[in-house]
């Protein structure tokens, strides 16, 4: 099998076409858009080939038959007539205040008219734009195709100093709203971006945008899909376990299709390797802040469920926590249902790599000691593994302890029950080891279950007093948790664990085995 060029971090399609990269061909569904539709937004998580979308986009309205020869697109498309293509991208670099938006907006008109050979006269940013669309279709005869890339991105870059973000948000409302306003003078309309902002708040001067975000026919517009794995890259298959890609790389679903965040498979197919590579190109300091100062449990995170308009509460006077965990990619859907009129999505984490590792910054915050944090979990995985229930009861207690004072009274979420659970639950999920939180069976819920080293572990949490009652491990036994596992015929841990908040930590520790049999 052949094998070609990884295009890691390559976002122009021409570039790709000519030295002989893979490319997985989007350009079915791109003939479907423009079939269907003319004005158009997507929200995807970054680095999951939104750019390398809208320069293909660019690419087919220019007419550059050559670069289509072979793909889906390529006999369908009319390679004689040419549009004017307006492309706008606020990827470089950082934007500071509303000055600095506006001197980024000119430069991006400037660049647009020099690449179409016109020259505005207006000054001010959206007369210029407006000046620039007119223009753009005098010249040629054809109405301009506008693609928008990272149109969030000011915002997103100062939403911890909510005035500049508000002031960034203003401008490129007044700037989108051009658009609408010199609708006689479009084609085409694409604009990307990571967060999906209510049209209220940004797009209320285009509400005729066409939102593919939680669109199951167009779920794998950006990524990959298993199929394009087995195919387009199975030169780049051989050595590597296929389910251990899946289970790493693949899950991330807008009701469609799942696909795989494509800058991950590219890196493990150059490295070889199992890491969490997108995820270390974009720590989400900000968003592990938040869900401390908002005392989030964070065991739910693996079964959240919101509605509709919930996902859409994105804006910088209120950033919802689900949505806020889903449009940046922490979370995906992993199920929906009609409850009546309401629409209610369950969302998870989309794989082994993003809960792993958004655990480990969260239990490396949530303890307050990144470096004693890495320590822990390591010794953690060697505990588990020779099942050393001593040595996991004093593991845990140096856990806690770990754990500064000042944390615990500075810190809002040390205040909440959920406290305790949420720092074992991270500890653990940061292992990245088959994890179940509050699962669910005729019995009800248990806390957490661990499927490890051909063992079942249940594990349940209580608050106490000062002093050890018992009722974690007796609820174990009275509910009979382990009932849906006994048919496997594995050894069953019940793990009742007691926390004080006076004590902050461990003052119950018991655990009884069931043996396992068939």
């Amino acid at each position: 099998m052949h094998r070609r060029r990884l295009p890691i971090g390559i976002q122009t399609f021409a570039k790709i076409r000519a030295d002989d990269h893979y490319y997985v061909d989007k350009t079915g569904f791109i003939r479907q858009l423009t079939n269907e539709g003319t004005h158009y937004f997507l929200s995807r998580p970054r680095r999951f080939g939104k750019s390398l979308l809208l320069d293909t986009l660019g690419e087919l309205f220019a007419g550059n038959e050559a670069l289509f020869r072979g793909l889906l697109i390529h006999p369908h498309w009319d390679w004689a007539t040419r549009y004017p293509v307006i492309r706008i991208s606020f990827g470089g670099g950082l934007v500071r205040s509303r000055a600095e938006l506006d001197h980024k907006i000119g430069e991006q008109l400037r660049i647009n008219q020099e690449a179409l050979g016109v020259r505005c006269t207006e000054t001010g940013s959206g007369a210029c734009f407006a000046e620039l669309l007119r223009l753009a279709h005098a010249a040629t005869g054809r109405r301009a195709v506008v693609l928008v890339d990272e149109y969030d991105k000011p915002i997103l870059d100062n939403l911890t100093d909510p005035a500049t973000a508000r002031a960034a948000r203003d401008g490129l409302r007044d700037l989108y709203s051009v658009i609408k306003d010199n609708d006689a003078h479009v084609r085409f309309v694409f604009i990307t971006g990571v967060s999906k902002f209510s049209k209220v708040s940004i797009f209320s001067g285009l509400n005729n945008l066409n939102d593919l975000t939680v669109d199951a026919a167009y779920s794998a517009l950006c990524g990959y899909t298993e199929q394009d794995v087995d195919t387009v890259f199975a030169p780049e298959l051989e050595g590597l376990d296929r389910d251990d890609i899946r289970r790493w790389y693949n899950g991330y679903n807008w009701t469609g299709e799942a696909v795989y965040n494509p800058f991950d498979l590219l890196l493990l197919f150059q490295k070889r390797a199992f890491r969490t590579w997108w995820f270390e190109t974009g720590t989400p300091t900000f968003l592990v802040d938040l869900l401390l100062q908002r005392g989030f449990f964070t065991p739910g995170l693996a079964r959240l469920r919101a509605d509709e308009a919930l996902l859409s509460a994105f804006d910088v006077d209120h950033l919802a926590t689900e949505a806020l965990l889903w449009q940046t990619g922490y979370l995906t859907f992993t199920g929906a249902r009609r409850i009546g009129a309401r629409l209610e999505y369950t969302l998870g984490y989309p794989n082994l790599e993003v809960e792993s590792a958004l655990n480990d910054s969260l239990i490396k915050a949530l303890i307050g000691q990144p470096g004693r944090a890495s320590e822990l979990t390591s010794r953690l995985y060697d505990l588990l593994a020779a099942a050393d229930f001593p040595g996991l009861h004093t593991h845990l207690d140096s856990l806690f302890a770990a754990i500064p004072y000042h944390w615990h009274t500075g810190n809002p979420i040390a205040r909440y029950e959920g406290y305790y659970a949420s720092v074992f639950y991270s500890h653990l999920a940061a292992l990245g080891l088959d994890l179940t939180a509050e699962d669910a069976s005729r019995q009800g819920r248990v806390d957490l279950t661990l499927k490890f080293n051909d063992r079942i572990w249940l594990f349940e949490f209580k608050v106490v007093e000062l002093e050890p009652a018992g009722r974690a491990l007796q609820q174990l036994k009275d509910r009979d948790y382990a009932a849906q596992y006994r048919a496997l015929g594995q050894p069953i841990h019940l793990i009742g664990i007691e926390f004080s908040r006076e004590e902050r930590g461990v003052v119950g520790f018991e655990v009884e085995t069931l043996s396992g049999f068939r």
